[in-house]
């Protein structure tokens, strides 16, 4: 049986008052993807995905189809070399020691993109820069974080983003610059975190809820809520110019991502923090006292 390494614990919440940032963090180039125990469990449910929902979490822009090759190229070369137990490379032929499927790169049966997706636990989204504005030009995308591939591709980041509270006069800006100037061998990781109420990875819908649920309380928080966050990694592809942002999505039982009272404290003074429209359009309000008493209890 192959064991693979736990799950890496993020909690990249910080007390202080609330600010908008990058918070980008270089990384050596061979980091661009995470594998570990979930490997499994979330292959499986990728597998299902393609299969049965394809229109959901695969889409591209016309054009893109050599960006796509190039995604899964870079992904054959590096998996065998950073992940030699798992993966193994003979001339074309790209074997999956962890599911026991051998992909022939000369003859695929999907498109690159998929097959690259079906590799790895992270999604993978390309950003054309070479029009002025970054746009969302493709992607395969099974753990969205509330949002619907088919509503934002073909559109420029700023577009894709309007509904974040503060991005257009924060972040807008400094992301298209970043976007535009990423330099060629360089890895960038950033995180990103909510709460939610759903484990689920595949998730549509379920931002902007008000709604008080009075079934979570400070006794049932541990049972109903969990850590969702996103590891989020840019670097530019050399032979497109495009972007390549992956997204790999941990949802942790909030038992489990806060086990001592230091990080309970970090993460209750974050919530308390943060402006009333980003903890709406995170439907914080849904749960944020049962929350915040269940945390100052642990914090205790």
């Amino acid at each position: 049986m192959v064991r693979l390494p736990p799950e890496t614990p993020y909690s990249p919440f910080e007390p202080g008052p609330h600010r908008m940032q990058l918070g980008l963090v270089s990384q050596p180039p061979e980091d661009l993807i995470e594998i570990d125990a979930r490997y499994s469990p979330d292959m499986a449910e990728r597998r299902a995905l393609f299969d049965t929902r394809r229109a959901d979490v695969l889409g591209a822009v016309p054009g893109t189809a050599s960006a796509h090759r190039e995604v899964l190229d870079r992904l054959a070369i590096l998996l065998p070399v950073r992940f030699p137990n798992w993966f193994a490379r003979d001339g074309q032929q790209l074997h999956n020691r962890l599911t026991d499927e051998t992909w022939d790169l000369a003859d695929l049966p999907h498109d690159p993109l998929e097959v690259a997706a079906r590799l790895v636990q992270d999604d993978l989204c390309l950003i054309d820069v070479a029009t002025g504005a970054p746009v969302l030009a493709a992607a395969a995308l099974c753990a969205p974080s509330r949002w619907r591939l088919h509503e934002k591709l073909g559109r420029p980041l700023a577009e894709v983003h309007a509904p974040v509270p503060l991005y257009a006069d924060t972040l807008s800006k400094p992301v298209d610059r970043f976007m535009r100037h990423l330099g060629h061998g360089k890895l960038t990781r950033r995180l990103n975190w909510s709460m939610t109420d759903d484990p689920a990875l595949f998730q549509l819908t379920g931002k902007h809820r008000d709604g008080l649920d009075r079934s979570i309380t400070p006794d049932t928080v541990p049972d109903r809520l969990h850590l969702r966050v996103e590891r989020q990694t840019l670097s530019r592809l050399p032979l497109t110019g495009m972007v390549l942002f992956t997204i790999r999505v941990h949802s942790t039982p909030i038992a489990q991502a806060v086990p001592d009272p230091a990080t309970a404290a970090r993460l209750r003074d974050a919530l308390l923090a943060l402006p009333d429209a980003m903890a709406t359009y995170k439907s914080l309000p849904v749960f944020r006292d049962a929350l915040l008493a269940w945390l100052q209890r642990r914090a205790a």
